[in-house]
């Protein structure tokens, strides 16, 4: 099936991107998550229309992206959740989450899906987690994740 990205997706491509996937993984992740629509002759004047808009919000050269790199890896973020009697928590630290406290830590505004973790947030303590900010360049931030 022929799809237009409208956000970006790791491992297919970017907003604006016509890609050829799976009916299946079209159907019931993609399509219903919203980040791609269906391909269609009227659907090729969008793909310019996202193409500009992504341009407008990615980060345009890699020193740019370095610097952003920078304010990120400086940001000391710590982040408050409930946690039971043996420092496990109770549910996981999303991607979400970590854009939220980078914000309020003082550093940059970070999409929420540029934040990749290794491995799901469980445990109280120390924690790293990689932010894509250009295709070349990835920025390592430490996360202390604390009691409430």
């Amino acid at each position: 099936m022929k799809i237009i990205l409208t956000h970006e997706v790791s491992g297919l491509g970017a907003a604006g991107d016509v890609v050829d996937v799976k009916d299946g993984y079209a159907r019931n992740y993609l399509i219903p998550r919203k980040f791609a629509i269906r391909w269609t002759k009227g659907g090729e004047k969008d793909v310019e229309q996202i193409r500009r808009a992504r341009k407008i919000h990615e980060i345009q050269t890699i020193e740019q992206a370095n610097q952003i790199k920078g304010q990120l890896e400086a940001v000391k973020v710590r982040l408050a959740t409930r946690s039971g009697d043996a420092g496990r928590l109770f549910g996981a630290v999303t991607a979400a989450d970590i854009a939220t406290a980078i914000e309020a830590a003082g550093g940059p505004k970070v999409d929420k899906r540029r934040v990749e973790l290794g491995a799901p947030i469980k445990v109280l303590g120390a924690h790293e987690a990689s932010v894509r900010l250009h295709p070349e360049v990835a920025a390592k931030v430490s996360i202390e994740v604390v009691a409430a």
